[in-house]
């Protein structure tokens, strides 16, 4: 994924906070039902982007005949990974809402095999996050799914807290 932000290079970045990073690795996603029931797991995260990954589980699985997991939990990672890169892209912490999230399922996935999301926030305005990306599992070459989101920036006014922040 290329950084088309744009921005200067004097640009300040939530991540670059040593105790903000070490919450994304290891406590975020236990502050969140949703996530900590699909199976949400932390991988990496960089200036503007993000990657999670959900193991296979038999209990993710949409259709018992087939065992392919359900493409509502490839939603759920999706929007859990483009969140992420924004949370990567922004200077503060602050509040995110998802505006749009468009899923493009290019394939079922392999039954038994890990999906991983990799997510790139490439345009950040004062009130709106875009981002793009992409669901795979093998290699990043062989998509799943693809997305494109939106987030509000600032999305209430009530103050939040990262775990461990």
């Amino acid at each position: 994924m290329t950084n088309n932000t744009n921005e200067p290079s004097s640009r300040k970045y939530l991540i670059d906070r040593p105790e903000v990073l070490e919450s994304m690795k290891n406590g975020t996603f236990s502050t969140n039902p949703h996530a900590t029931t699909v199976g949400v797991e932390f991988v990496s995260v960089a200036r503007n982007k993000a990657c999670l990954k959900v193991p296979y589980k038999d209990e993710l699985v949409g259709n018992p005949e087939t065992g392919v997991i359900h493409g509502g939990v490839i939603i759920s990672l999706m929007d859990s990974v483009t969140g992420r890169a924004v949370l990567c892209s922004i200077p503060e912490i602050e509040a995110i809402a998802t505006l749009d999230l468009r899923v493009d399922y290019m394939k079922p996935a392999t039954i038994g095999k890990t999906i991983f999301a990799s997510a790139e926030c490439y345009k950040l305005t004062n009130s709106i996050a875009f981002v793009r990306g992409f669901a795979y599992q093998d290699n990043e070459s062989d998509l799943v799914a693809t997305c494109t989101a939106t987030f509000m920036r600032a999305a209430n006014q009530a103050p939040i807290k990262l775990a461990g922040v």
